[in-house]
């Protein structure tokens, strides 16, 4: 027996399958070259492929053929032979899939998650196409969708949503489209997909600080909307929101990004957001009473507000998440006559956040909340519940302490089952899969 411990902290992040996936910090005592014996209990049999210890680190590979079920976590234990190991750290760890990461199809990156449940249960995941940077609007910047049938497992190839090409003879990295924020319409079963399109300006120069007021494409961002009757497999030319709902004066206009919702009365509702003549930013909502045929805004919630997301707390009575960029907290408002007034939530600035995009859904009687649940930095990653309509939010469970771009988006997959897909500190678009009573 060594006369000193070989300590093993293990860490929280998502074990994508297929990949080589950091999970524990290992400490040996010096000279000490330990025989390592790993085991995963809650695995299928001869799941855990392979692993190993390199610079200080435990590294798992898992093999996604063999995994049935991404919502059951597993454990690891680690022993070297002959030697006492201390273990520390996550007691569970949990399964993820790589929806899109660098280098797949040739991209550089993928960002701004959105992702719905169709009324068929198929899971369609939306996001930026990044051709040649990770940075924001104007570049090269597509819509891609990716879908799954079995709940999370497996996905099919990426599907283009949304080019804008070289429209009036410009190229491709001063037409980006992107922001996506997606609708699943309960009434009919179409899929609606909302983005940002910046034409003209310099690639690489943020159009969030360039765009002009006015309407015409050469001036102002527009914002674009297709739509799915397939479930998700092909979409319709864009059609152009911009004059519905931007106001002249305004400048940068959009929508979320992440995802919209049907009320209970059939009203489409979308998170929005603009900036006034001075660039203050401030979210909203618009809405369509006609199943997406024209669309209406009246008022702001809270000035210094951008990315929001919209839930229907009781009936006609709606919720808006929004990012605060005055870094107090996410901002939380209510309407009930779908943005005309709005006052503060009871839990207006509680939700700890480090200025970042943020997912809120509603299920049955609960609400889940995910962002990174840190006041400074994007990372733990974190579902939490509220079951007392988000005036407390008192079970909550961390999926990634790692760092990442830290957008996210939540869906049920089923009664029992919420998915989350988000920029995680292992994969661009990560999707894991987690039963409501493991968050506690």
């Amino acid at each position: 027996m060594a006369a000193a411990l070989i300590q093993v902290r293990h860490v929280q992040v998502p074990v994508v399958t297929d990949r080589d996936v950091p999970v524990a910090e290992v400490t040996v005592p010096e000279g000490v070259a330990p025989q390592w014996q790993i085991k995963a209990a809650g695995l299928p049999c001869h799941a855990l492929k392979n692993a190993y210890v390199k610079d200080n680190q435990l590294f798992v590979h898992i093999d996604g053929a063999k995994v049935k079920d991404l919502s059951k976590p597993f454990r690891l234990k680690v022993k070297a032979k002959g030697m006492e190991v201390e273990e520390s750290g996550a007691t569970q760890h949990r399964l993820a899939r790589s929806v899109r990461n660098a280098g797949d199809d040739g991209v550089v990156a993928y960002r701004i998650p959105g992702l719905v449940t169709s009324k068929k249960g198929t899971l369609i995941a939306t996001y930026d196409i990044r051709h040649n940077h990770s940075r924001d609007l104007q570049d090269d910047i597509d819509v891609g969708i990716s879908r799954s049938t079995d709940g999370g497992l497996s996905w099919g190839p990426m599907i283009v949503a949304m080019d804008m090409g070289e429209y009036g003879g410009l190229p491709q990295n001063v037409n980006g489209i992107g922001d996506p924020c997606i609708l699943v319409d309960e009434v009919t079963g179409d899929i609606l997909l909302f983005a940002a399109w910046t034409h003209g300006g310099t690639a690489g120069k943020a159009a969030w600080w360039t765009a002009g007021s006015g309407f015409e494409p050469s001036r102002t961002p527009q914002l674009m909307m297709t739509r799915s009757t397939d479930d998700g497999l092909t979409w319709s030319a864009p059609v152009n929101l911009t004059r519905q709902v931007k106001q002249e004066p305004w400048n940068f206009t959009f929508q979320g990004p992440g995802r919209a919702i049907t009320m209970a009365d059939g009203t489409l509702v979308v998170p929005f957001q603009h900036q006034e003549p001075d660039r203050t930013p401030a979210a909203g909502v618009m809405y369509s009473k006609d199943r997406g045929t024209s669309w209406q805004v009246h008022e702001y919630a809270k000035i210094n507000t951008t990315e929001s997301q919209v839930v229907e707390v009781e009936p006609g009575v709606l919720m808006l998440n929004m990012r605060d960029n005055r870094k107090t907290g996410r901002a939380v408002y209510i309407t009930k006559d779908l943005g005309k007034t709005w006052e503060p939530h009871v839990s207006d600035g509680q939700l700890v956040e480090p200025v970042c995009m943020a997912s809120l859904i509603k299920a049955g009687d609960l609400l889940l909340f995910s962002n990174p649940a840190d006041p400074r930095e994007r990372r733990n990653m974190t579902i939490r519940i509220s079951e007392d309509g988000g005036i407390s939010w008192t079970r909550k469970l961390l999926l990634d302490e790692g760092y990442g771009w830290g957008y996210s988006c939540l869906t049920m997959i089923d009664k029992d089952t919420v998915g989350i897909l988000y920029e995680s500190s292992q994969a661009h678009m990560t999707l894991q899969a987690v039963k409501l009573k493991d968050i506690r």
